[in-house]
């Protein structure tokens, strides 16, 4: 059975790969379980926009991570909270601060119904609530505290990816947030617009399984899926997009040297099944080495500490 993959999901807390145009269905990812896709139909095409189908079944470049076409990246934009055209959204949003390794904070908002959902899919190992209010309010407050810590609004996920194999303790990463909580606390005006939240960190690594990352060399990562290439392994972290899986290898470098599978490549591809053990059969990279913060990536928040 041919299926097309519409990404990761991580509602309830686990990861599960949705499914479009199954009525909804979506696919377990348990940690141990031997996975397989093959890439079939020739071409990747546009994954369409808010649920739409792509109009003109584009084909999209294969390690484009948005997986959409310019016209249809443009539409699923202009409906984002990102792009400021919904300042009526009644619904409450909350700022929180977002952890993925030392010196990698960010500011961020997500739509309290959501809970900590954005969170896990952007691969944040350890996260702390700011505040909670109307869009408005909460997007101002993520605006002035991005520029009064020094914080980046974003952080590359390739850099997210370096950092997993070598992870300082809990208490460490809940630290770090502690001190960047304590700090905007005192930035005066936001806390007039939103209701500020006590500083409780929560942490991810139990939910990702990067205990079993660490220590482990990187390894390579996948920069695209071709026409009949194969992505296999056993699945044993994931966090954000990314899929860590062993037993890609051969020889010495089977179960040793993991290979990294952004979910975002599978969009607008049609996969079938590939048998367990079946050796990877596309393009991949060598994975960038863990390494210490830089200065340029730490000057700013270090001195608040």
């Amino acid at each position: 059975m041919v299926w097309r993959s519409a990404g990761i999901s991580w509602q309830g807390g686990v990861p599960r790969l949705r499914w479009a145009g199954g009525g909804g269905r979506v696919s377990a990812l348990p940690y141990g379980r031997e996975l397989g896709f093959r890439a079939v139909g020739g071409v990747r095409r546009c994954s369409g926009a808010r649920g739409n189908p792509c109009p003109l079944t584009a084909v999209v470049p294969g390690r484009s991570t948005g997986g959409r076409c310019a016209e249809c990246a443009r539409l699923d934009r202009a409906h984002s909270v990102a792009a400021d055209t919904i300042a009526d959204d009644p619904r409450p949003y909350r700022v929180y601060l977002a952890w993925f390794g030392p010196g990698m904070v960010k500011v961020g908002i997500t739509a309290e119904q959501r809970g900590s959902a954005r969170l896990l899919e952007q691969g944040a190992v350890a996260f702390g609530w700011l505040g909670r209010g109307p869009l408005m309010g909460a997007r101002r407050t993520e605006e002035v505290l991005r520029h009064a810590l020094a914080v980046p609004d974003r952080i590359p996920y390739a850099r997210k990816r370096a950092v997993r194999y070598a992870l300082p303790p809990a208490e460490e990463r809940a630290r770090e947030i502690t001190e960047l909580y304590e700090k905007a606390a005192g930035v005066p005006a936001w806390a007039e617009t939103l209701e500020v939240l006590p500083c409780e960190v929560h942490d991810h690594a139990e939910a990702f399984a990067l205990d079993g990352l660490q220590g482990s060399p990187p390894g390579r990562v996948v920069t695209e899926l071709v026409d009949d290439g194969v992505v296999a392994g056993r699945l044993v972290a994931a966090a954000g997009p990314d899929l860590h899986l062993l037993g890609a290898g051969a020889g010495a470098e089977a179960d040793v040297r993991p290979l990294v599978l952004d979910t975002r490549l599978l969009t607008g591809w049609e996969l079938v099944a590939a048998p367990a053990g079946h050796p990877v059969t596309v393009p991949t990279a060598e994975a960038p080495a863990p390494t210490a913060p830089t200065c340029e990536d730490t000057a700013a928040q270090a001195s608040l500490f």
